[in-house]
Order: structure tokens, then sequence, then C-alpha cells
């Protein structure tokens, strides 16, 4: 899958490729070779490779753009520098001193696949794309010595990312106290057919980028357990059992397609087969990329559309899993399997994590409003994400309709009950609105009116 995903990337570039001016001030003609989506294309199939939980791509896919951001603010006055909307942050990286000649399209590209390449646990897969730019280049007429002066950039970039990215705490995370599912019976339990632990539980302690704290939009509370027949807890765990009985082809459509699973797994009697796909952050990460060319925006405004979906997606979700492993809440196959059907199975593999809030509905309402916010509401486009992972594409009238179907996704799947879909959208618009707010006291305005 990763070669012949190389071998389209390279054929899209020397089919689009035209002539490049290497000026320093920002254009919006520029050749699909740097497009920044396809740095982050190569990112993501080595996070499916290497099968990246959600929260831990979203931490990934956000650090990767943010050293790109940095170089296109030193060269562009209309990108707010970093600092002004990520908090903790202070520049180290001296790009604005730099004296030599380089092209900052070039080093910003060369910044994710580099920043990713010292990340992720198999980023030194990435040398590969990177020594293929390089040579794309080189073919394309780029003088060797501009683009040595470009990686050099890039890699100072990368150096002060990364440097910022080690006190977030997550080097911390191993040394915490390991999960051990409770026996209460409202509480999370490990689920089937792989009863994988818990992914993250201690996601909380992870520093946010923009919004204040992991707690700062916590969701209204829950609906008490019951295994009363005539409760409200009883009634939309009925609800998930009844749907599930009754799906259309097209609601089925729709679970397959936001299923989002980094690793289900199928077992056929003592055999168990795993399938690897791309990440809920990821499906956004994808959609954020193609609106963007869709859009027909410049380099700098690609960046920074990307860059502030991965902000967003990491943001979201350590809010999401504070309230998860908060909560503890039991999933539906679990309560199912116990109280009401023990052969019942949804058509979703449940993910080994607690049930409230739905991961899908926080990070997709939340990525719905960023976008809706930069690119305008009522942008419609076609979503082909999955098309590499066995799904076909679906159209969108908006970035608000897309999250919408994310969310009910869930309910089809089985994996959730609406309370934790519905609160998790709200969860999501909360965090994506203070995103915003602090993005937009910055001078981030929207691109598209």
């Amino acid at each position: 899958m990763r070669n012949h995903f190389k071998i389209l990337l390279l054929l899209i570039c020397y089919l689009t490729a035209t002539s490049y001016s290497f000026a320093q001030k920002a254009s919006k003609v520029y050749p699909d070779y740097l497009q920044p989506d396809h740095a982050v294309n190569a990112v993501t199939m080595v996070m499916v490779h290497d099968v990246t939980s959600p929260p831990v791509a979203a931490r990934y896919y956000a650090y990767c753009m943010l050293g790109a951001y940095n170089i296109v603010a030193t060269k562009s006055k209309k990108i707010p520098a970093l600092n002004s909307f990520i908090k903790s942050y202070k520049p180290g990286n001296g790009l604005d001193t730099v004296r030599s000649i380089y092209d900052y399209k070039i080093a910003a590209y060369y910044s994710i696949l580099e920043t990713a390449k010292q990340l992720l646990p198999s980023g030194f897969m990435l040398k590969d794309d990177e020594d293929a730019f390089i040579q794309l280049l080189l073919k394309t007429g780029v003088k060797q010595n501009l683009i040595n002066n470009s990686v050099k950039v890039a890699e100072a970039a990368t150096a002060d990312i990364v440097s910022f990215s080690k006190t977030d705490q997550y080097s911390k995370l191993s040394a915490l106290k390991r999960y051990t599912p409770l026996k209460d019976e409202g509480k999370w339990y490990p689920t089937p057919p792989a009863y994988l632990e818990a992914v993250e539980p201690n996601w909380k302690t992870i520093r946010t980028l923009v919004i204040d704290s992991a707690q700062q939009y916590k969701p209204a509370p829950l609906i008490p357990f019951s295994k009363d027949t005539t409760s409200e807890f009883y009634k939309q765990v009925k609800q998930v059992y009844n749907v599930s009985k009754h799906l259309t082809p097209e609601q089925i459509n729709i679970a397959l397609f936001w299923d989002c699973n980094p690793f289900a797994i199928t077992t056929s009697g003592h055999m168990a087969i795993g399938y690897k796909k791309i990440s809920p952050g990821g499906h956004w990460m994808h959609i954020a990329g193609l609106v963007a060319k869709q859009a027909k925006l410049g380099f700098d405004e690609s960046v920074e559309v990307i860059t502030l979906e991965g902000v967003t997606l990491m943001d979201a979700f350590i809010s999401c899993w504070e309230e998860k492993f908060t909560s503890n809440r039991i999933r539906p196959e679990t309560y199912i399997n116990r109280y009401m059907d023990i052969k019942w199975q949804p058509i979703l593999q449940t993910p080994p994590f607690p049930e409230y809030t739905s991961g899908h509905a926080v990070i997709s309402n939340a990525s719905a409003e960023i976008l809706t916010y930069l690119l305008g509401d009522n942008f419609a486009y076609t979503d082909n994400t999955e098309i590499p992972f066995g799904s076909s594409q679906r159209d969108f009238r908006s970035f608000r309709a897309a999250a919408a179907e994310a969310s009910i996704s869930r309910l089809y799947g089985g994996i959730h009950y609406m309370e934790s879909i519905e609160k998790g959208n709200r969860q999501g618009q909360l965090v994506a609105g203070g995103i915003i707010e602090k993005i937009k006291s910055a001078g981030i305005l929207p691109l598209k009116k």
C-alpha cells in the first residue's frame, strides 16, 4: 500500500509540475508537488503502518504542522506568529535571522516530513519521501544550493518544534499507573473480539495547545446507569439495539465510511486478522487538505488551514479523553451482551476505550467549526478519504453536515448511545469555539466569506 501511494504521489507530481518562480513573497501559483497535503498524506501512511491510536495521531499531526506554520509566518505578514495563539510556546528557531537564500515553501514542506520523521516510531520510513522530494526538485530545475539552504531552515524549524513537543508530558505517560478496568456494573470493560486494554487512559495529562485545560469544556452529567427497563438509560440502550436490527443500506454505508478504526480485527475460528485503517483525525486532516485545494488557497493559506485543523484535533482529543476516563461509561456492546442479548454484535468493532463522550462526535464537530470559520458555511465538497481503505466517496453540502453524519454513524455502527453523540457534538463545538476566539484575537480571520 505504501509503495503504491509513493508511486501515485510521484506520478501526480510529474504530471502536474509547472514552471516555478522562487520569489520569497507569497504566491498563489505553486506546483502541485508542493501542496502541503502531499506531505501530510505521507505522514498518514506511516501512522497507518504504526497503528497509531486516535489521540496520539492527533498529537503528531499538530506538531508536524507547527514547524511549517512557523516558516510561513516568518515570510508572510498575513500569517500571525505561532506564539500569538499557541500557549506556552516560545520561538527559539531564529528563522527571522536567516540570511541565506532559501525557498520557504520547500522548507515548510520538508519540515512536515522531517518533524514526523523525528516524532513517529517508524518515522525513519519518511527518509524515502524526503529523498524523493529532493530528487523531484532537482529534476524540475531547482538548484542544489537553494535546496540545501531550504532543508537547513526546515531542520531548524523542526528542531524547535520537537523541543517544544518534549515539554507536553507525553514522555511521562509510560511511567504513570497502568489502567485497570473497574468491575462496577456501569463502568467500561474491554470488548470483543480482542478485549484490548484501554487506549491512553492518562491522555488528560497532555498539555493542550490553545484551550486552557483538558477540563475547560466538560460535557453535561451522564444519565444515571440503570438496568430498569423503564429507565432513561435502558431506553437509550434499547435504541442502539433496535436501530442495529433495522439498518438501511445507506445507514450501513455511513457507518462503514466513518469507521476510521486504526486496527480492526476479524476473527474466524482461532484465526484473527487485523486491518489497518486511517484514524478519525487522519480523516479530517485529509478533508482539510482537499478543501484547501478546492478553495484554490495559496501555499501560505493552505498551511494555515491544515495547521489549525491539526491543532484543533489535538485539543479536542485531550478534552474528550479527559471525560472518557472520568465518567468511564459502559459501552453498548457490553451492556447488551450482559443484560439483553448475549449473541448481539455491532456492525463496527467497538474501540478500546470508554463510551462517553463519542470521540467522533467531539473531533468531527470541532473540525467542522474550525473549517467553517476559515472557509465558510455551505462549503460543498466530495470526501474521497476512505477510497484507499475500501470505502467509496461521499458528497457533503457543508462541514457541519459531514460532522453530523460522522456523529450519527456511531449509532448506526452500534458503538455509541445517543447521549454520548449529542453531548459529544456540543463538547466539540465548545472546544472549537474556544480555539476560534483565541485565533481571532491573534488576527487569523476567515479566508472565504
